[in-house]
This record gives structure tokens, sequence and C-alpha cells, in this order.
């Protein structure tokens, strides 16, 4: 269904875009039975869950057009990327690969090429794009994903270059079809856009502001899954902790979160990001209270020093942070921390990064997303003084890396001897025979185990760790 801006609810079928679905379909049929094949289409996937769960809503859309899907661009009759802003070397791997595909579309012009997301929802990018790659032929934003058949009708039908960059304000389409790889783990986005205007962050100028989905909405979609034989979902949102705002009749993220933990079924849940100005004692107290939420908190930090803190805009100071993770330790003491962290923010200090090391000392991360800054046109950071050169930085990044990695390891041997429930999410790759799985507390688990028992809670006896991995056996086994 889709959501106006007056409240109005559109069923599926009511979309204007639904007889351009069944238009793209049939011409695809034809081709079909033209041919004996479907056309394929390539799609790829650049930065966060967020964007992975886009390109599974566009995934579904291109296959009640009738597309099958390859992993080959030589191969495709469509090809999508779906790309991230967040920092410039994803840029750079986009026009990289954008740059590639000038050779296929030189020799099949009837090769359709799109590029969606957070770049494109950029000036600067739409115009390099239309300036330095004619043959892209659609370029859509991140709010967009619905007018994707019509675009691809007027490509076919004009054959010219289409542009749907438009921030549709408030409003949330339901109901699109999803077609998701694997049938263990799912994405579930229950907000989108951010308010918070970090100085260093893209996010809202791409995303837009912050716009929650109704409750029932998502209650209906992890049922579903759940019923399909989903175990774990992950909900999504740029802020989790702000959801809710706006709604009518009034809820939080606490209040959904209950409602998702008495939905009837076996699985877990996880979700992120959570930003620490608006998580709360309540929302700590309702994952020690809950009984499928894991004991896993992603809590985004990215400074040490309160000077950076206030120039990243991010309104907490290190003591409330600390203070807030003294009480989630105190309340879950199984709980596993997570966080992110920006090294050489415009004008920082080496004191000050000593500060963040500090700070991760104190609190014995179980792992970290770690990144050196990276200026994005737009944003305050952009227009700071940076006077430490890249080199330096660099330095400081590694030394982070080596405190962490001794902090972690340690925290992956605490579980050495203990008997953890994981989730088997999949095989190894590299290790015939081997499982994969998490616990609740997000850690990697390798088990010998049969093929059979991919998407099943079980029993694991954890023997030693491993360098970002716990190796274990399953517990009704006897040790080797």
């Amino acid at each position: 269904m889709y959501k106006t801006e007056n409240g109005a609810i559109l069923e599926p079928g009511e979309w204007e875009h639904q007889s351009q679905i069944e238009e793209l379909r049939r011409r695809n049929e034809e081709v079909l039975h033209r041919t004996g094949m479907p056309p394929l289409a390539y799609v790829h996937t650049f930065g966060c869950q967020q964007n992975v769960s886009d390109s599974e809503k566009i995934k579904g859309l291109l296959r009640l057009m009738g597309y099958a899907f390859t992993d080959d661009t030589a191969q495709a009759d469509f090809i999508l990327f779906n790309t991230c802003a967040v920092r410039e070397n994803a840029e750079s791997r986009v026009f990289g690969n954008v740059g590639e595909l000038k050779k296929l579309k030189r020799e099949n012009p009837q090769l359709i090429i799109a590029l969606c997301g957070c770049m494109m929802q950029q000036e600067r990018i739409v115009q390099k794009i239309k300036k330095s790659y004619p043959y892209v032929d659609i370029v859509f934003g991140t709010q967009a994903i619905q007018t994707l058949p019509g675009l691809m009708l007027q490509v076919l039908d004009t054959h010219r270059r289409v542009y749907d960059t438009r921030m549709h304000a408030g409003q949330i389409v339901e109901n699109l079809p999803v077609w998701r790889q694997g049938g263990v783990k799912a994405w579930v986005p229950i907000m989108y856009g951010c308010d918070n205007f970090c100085t260093y962050c893209i996010v809202p100028y791409v995303r837009g502001r912050e716009v929650s989905r109704q409750p029932q909405a998502i209650l209906q979609e992890i049922q579903g899954l759940v019923e399909q034989g989903y175990r774990e979902i992950t909900l999504l949102g740029q802020n989790v902790n702000s959801y809710g705002k706006g709604l009518t009749p009034a809820i939080d993220f606490p209040g959904l979160l209950q409602l998702i933990d008495e939905l009837p079924g076996d699985f877990w849940v996880r979700f992120m990001t959570s930003h620490p100005k608006d998580c709360t004692p309540r929302l700590i107290d309702t994952i020690a209270n809950s009984k499928k939420l894991c004991r896993h908190l992603h809590l985004p930090v990215q400074c040490g020093s309160n000077r950076v803190l206030r120039d990243m805009n991010r309104r907490y100071t290190r003591e409330e942070y600390l203070s807030l993770v003294g009480y989630a330790r105190k309340a879950m003491p199984d709980l596993a921390l997570t966080s992110d962290i920006i090294v050489g923010f415009p004008g920082e200090s080496y004191e000050e990064f000593l500060e963040t090391l500090d700070l991760i000392k104190q609190v014995q991360y179980d792992s970290l997303y770690t990144f050196i800054y990276s200026p994005r046109p737009s944003t305050k950071a952009a227009q700071m003084p940076d006077p430490v050169d890249a080199k330096e930085k660099s330095r400081w990044f590694r030394e982070l890396l080596e405190l962490q990695d001794a902090i972690g390891y340690e925290r992956y041997r605490a579980f050495e001897g203990t008997t953890q429930t994981v989730l088997l999410d999949g095989e190894s790759a590299a290790k015939p025979g081997i499982l994969t799985g998490r616990t609740q507390q997000n850690l990697l688990v390798e088990v010998p185990a049969p093929a059979q028992l991919v998407g099943s809670f079980v029993p694991v006896k954890l023997q030693k760790a491993v360098k970002w991995a716990l190796q274990g056996v399953l517990a009704q086994e006897k040790e080797g």
C-alpha cells in the first residue's frame, strides 16, 4: 500500500505502477517464448544493510516484471548498482564499476543500465553521470524505488535517459514485493531517514527526514517471515531509537520491541543502528526482560573526546555514554557491545585520539567498525580545518586496530568452555563440513555439523577462540 501525505492508503492493485509492471511482464514473457530464456537482471549493492533491504525490494519488482537473475554482467539485459555515499572510497568504487559497463553497452545497445541509492540523491553526482556516463539509462534516488517500472518503460519506449531523484517527504510505500536470498535471516526496515545531522554525515541529505512505519505493518511483515521459516529478524533504521515520532496513536521503540517480543514463533530479533543520545534505560530494560531480543547492542560512540563529540554534533558526552554502558552491563552481564569509531575527525589532536583509546579500554568492546574520516561534500565537517595529514591518521588507525584486536580476542576467549545457543545460518565456503552461525551476542561460530541443520538453533560447546570466530562442537557430541 502507499501512504500519501494526507494519510490515504492505496492497495497494490491501485498503484499507477501496477499496470506498468504487468506491461513489462508481458514484454518479457514474449522474450521468453521467443528465445526460451527470460531476460536476466544483475543487481549489485554497495553500502549498508538499508541498501541491502532496498535492493531486495528492487529484485522483488524485477521478478514481478519477469526477470531472472544472473551474477554475470556480460549475460545481463538489465544492470543496476545500488550506491552508497557514506565514504569517498565507496563512491570511487561505484564510478570504477560503472566505467567498466561502457564496453558491455557498446556490444549490446539494448542493455539497460540503472543507478540508484544514496549517491544518486546528490546533484553533483547526477550531473557527473549525465556528463561523463552517457550510457547510463536510469538514475533514481532513495525514495523512488516504486517508480522503477515506469522509468524502465520510458527508456524502452523513448530510448531516452530518465531520472527520478525527488524526495517524497513523509511517504512510505508498503507491500512492495521483496526477493530475499536465503531463508534464515531477514532485514525489516522500521523507519527511514535521519534528523540528527551529525556534521560528518551525508545521510540526512540523501535519505531525508525521519518517518516511521506503522507498527501493524511491521508486525505483519515479521509474522509472515517467521511463518516462512526465518529465524532472525534485524530491524533497520538510521536511528531506531527515535522510531515512532509523529505516529498516531503514540508508540516508541521500546513499545514496538515489546509488541514484537509477544509475536508467536521461535526467532531472534536484532536492531541497528542505535544512537546513544536516544538510548534510554527503558530500552535497555526492555532488552533485558525480553524473550527474543538478542543480547547485543550496537551503540556507535564515534569518539572519546567531548570536544570532538561537540564538533560532530553527537549531543552526548563521554561521561553520559559510559554511564549508559555501565547501566547496560549491570542489567545484562552477558551483553555484547559493538560500536563505530571515526579516526582523524577534522581538528582532532593525538591527545584527543588517546581519549578514544582510553574509552575503548574502559568499555571493552567485543568488536568495532572503524573508519578514517572521509569528508563528504555538503556536510559541515567538510568545511572544518583539518591539519593532520593522511599518513598520521593512518598511524593512529593502526594503533586503534592493535588495541581492539587484543581486546576482541580476549572477549572471545572468555566464551571458551561455555555452551551457547547458536543459530546456524550457512555452510563455510572455505571449510567443507563446517557450518557457521552466530550466538545471541553476535559472535561468529564455526562447528562441524550436517547441512540440514542450517536454520536451526543448536547448543554448541565453544572450544577455541581464533581471530574473529569461535570454534566448537555440537553440545550433544563428545569432544574430539
